[in-house]
């Protein structure tokens, strides 16, 4: 699974990283930032509760 982020819709509330800590950080200001390029299976359903708790829509999946 490939997934693309958009800086400038994220407001900083860090679900993402809440719900899977391992692929999503925060920069200083509290912007999403993604940790890998690519998620792994063992990591896809946190990645679908990131994407769906995202308040923006600022995460978005690429390729299943």
């Amino acid at each position: 699974m490939k997934l693309k982020v958009d800086a400038g819709k994220c407001c900083g509330s860090g679900q993402c990283v809440l719900a899977a800590p391992e692929v999503f950080d925060q920069d200083e200001d509290g912007i999403v930032v993604l940790l890998v390029d690519e998620v792994g299976e063992e990591a896809v359903a946190d990645v679908n509760e990131a994407v769906f708790s995202c308040p923006t829509a600022a995460i978005e999946i690429v390729e299943p």
